[in-house]
């Protein structure tokens, strides 16, 4: 009895969230909690879709217009490619439909009609079923070949905004979705180092866009061949840890040397008369990434968002209770005013006023599980001191301080920048305090094996390890449901021994497990 007096006690003493299970109790439904109680997404009626509610895709807008801007500032512009690929298209490169095969839905009739009891069935067989584009390097490559005669021609730059369908076994909101939303670059060059070059310099614009915008710090790697995009030469990738030390691939991009270019026969005359093939890249980033921002800095009050890609910046709360409740009205949209006249990075201020006739309570709580990161509480009282009544979302709810109105004024986008550096800090911290250098297999093993295998608890991390790949170490690897992340570049190594296998490895690589 006196066991279960101090469990109680215990119980009694542990703090409420907004969240529940917490981020401790269980991950994976922590994740999908957050996403519900700050209105992102839901599961739609068909199998694997989403619906992406207006909160959420805010967010995107945010992502999208930032990204579509720094790819025009490197020279690239959008075009627009067919939803539908011809079956024989993806036929043309053997090894890139085989990577696909398993995850594409056909489209084999153009029509329907009436079936028995007032039922639908298709009618019309396609000569030729169509596929709905799980990627668009056959079909681009297609109408690059009729684009595509000299050297004057080249290079292409071009990218596209879009939605792609892989038919997903198990699927999770923003992570892993039948239908997803995404960018696509495509180019052609005359030279494999032009083609190389921008290979990794959209690798740096994703990097960039990850650090500055996202706070999210990234690792910049060339995938092993075991993980390379289907039919390319090499693979680079952009890799976070996630709150539960699991990896997450957050962009990618594709040096495809000249197999697609001899599958959809992209040639050109060059300087000297001479008939070659282009070379190609690709490259890309999904709403994927919005699942990255919530399982990175989302606490167990919801989510946490930087600033930069906040659809609002500032929500006002009026507390109109009591007297002077005009008084109170004016006065926050005077500040609202006052504070949208100002730029922060490029843009208006974004601020919300939230006059709904909700309980105070309630509505606070609404906005710090949607991630706004600053919250004003403003009363009679505030209004007769000047002042507003502040909380930041990167901070504990009850942190809270009353500042100056005009000082408050005055240093709203210093304190934005602050919050976005603080989350930068916090996941970089995190990071570093779940990185290992690994030189031992049975230490690897410990690492990613969980101590309670009933209720597996966050374990193992990064491991930086050197590997010489293979299959044995494939095996070993999915016994631990670990995988090599990324070979880090512009990172100096001396050979080393691998791992797994006691052979000579030139680089050490990033293992871990992954979504």
């Amino acid at each position: 009895m006196a066991k279960q007096g101090k469990q109680k006690q215990q119980q009694g003493k542990k703090a409420k969230t907004a969240i529940s299970p917490t981020r401790a109790e269980d991950y994976p439904e922590w994740y999908q909690q957050v996403i519900k109680a700050a209105e992102l997404a839901e599961a739609s009626p068909v199998r694997g879709c989403m619906v992406i509610k207006p909160w959420g895709y805010a967010i995107w807008e945010h992502v999208q217009a930032t990204l579509d801007r720094m790819f025009k500032e490197t020279g690239h512009v959008n075009a627009y490619f067919p939803l539908f690929i011809p079956k024989s298209y993806l036929e043309k490169e053997a090894e890139h439909v085989e990577g696909f095969a398993t995850e594409c839905a056909v489209v084999t009739h153009h029509r329907l009609e009436p079936g028995p009891d007032g039922t639908l069935v298709p009618g019309g067989e396609l000569a030729e079923p169509l596929i709905v584009r799980p990627t668009s390097e056959t079909i681009i490559g297609e109408v690059y070949a009729k684009w595509v005669q000299s050297y004057r021609d080249l290079p292409i730059l071009i990218n596209q905004w879009a939605n792609v369908v892989r038919w997903e076994k198990r699927p999770r909101l923003f992570l892993r979705t039948t239908e997803f939303l995404w960018q696509e670059g495509h180019t052609c060059h005359a030279t494999r180092e032009e083609a190389v070059e921008e290979t990794l310099k959209m690798l740096d614009v994703y990097e960039t866009f990850a650090r500055d915008w996202m706070a999210l710090p990234v690792i910049k790697g060339e995938k092993t061949p075991e993980e390379r995009f289907p039919g390319a030469v090499d693979t680079y990738t952009i890799e976070a840890m996630m709150q539960d030390r699991k990896a997450l691939q957050s962009g990618t991009s594709h040096f495809l040397g000249q197999n697609f270019s001899k599958a959809a026969n992209i040639l050109f005359l060059d300087r000297d008369g001479e008939q070659k093939l282009v070379w190609t890249t690709s490259w890309g980033v999904s709403t994927r990434l919005i699942g990255a921002l919530i399982m990175t800095h989302s606490d167990d009050d919801g989510l946490v968002l930087p600033p930069k890609l906040a659809p609002s910046h500032i929500v006002i709360l009026p507390v109109l209770r009591g007297d002077a409740p005009d008084e109170v009205t004016a006065f926050c949209e005077a500040l609202a005013t006052d504070l949208r006249a100002q730029t922060y990075h490029g843009a208006p201020v974004r601020v919300l006023v939230d006059n709904r006739d909700l309980r105070g309570g309630e509505k606070t709580w609404q906005h710090v599980k949607k991630g706004v990161p600053i919250r004003l509480e403003i009363g009679p009282r505030d209004v007769k001191e000047g002042a507003v009544f502040m909380g930041r979302r990167d901070k504990g709810v009850k942190e809270k301080s009353s500042v100056p109105r005009d000082e408050f004024v005055a240093q709203a986008t210093t304190i934005l920048d602050e919050i976005q550096q603080a989350l930068l800090d916090r996941a970089l911290a995190y990071r570093e305090e779940n990185t290992r250098v690994i030189d031992d297999l049975e230490e690897f093993k410990a690492y990613f094996t969980p101590k309670n295998v009933d209720k597996p608890e966050p374990h193992g991390g990064f491991a930086h390890c050197y590997s010489a790949g293979g299959p044995e170490v494939v095996e070993i690897c999915r016994e631990l449901k670990v995988s090599a992340r990324c070979i880090p570049v512009g990172v100096e190594e001396e050979p080393g021994t691998c791992l797994f296998t006691g052979k000579p490895a030139a680089r050490r690589v990033i293992f871990a497990k992954a979504y």
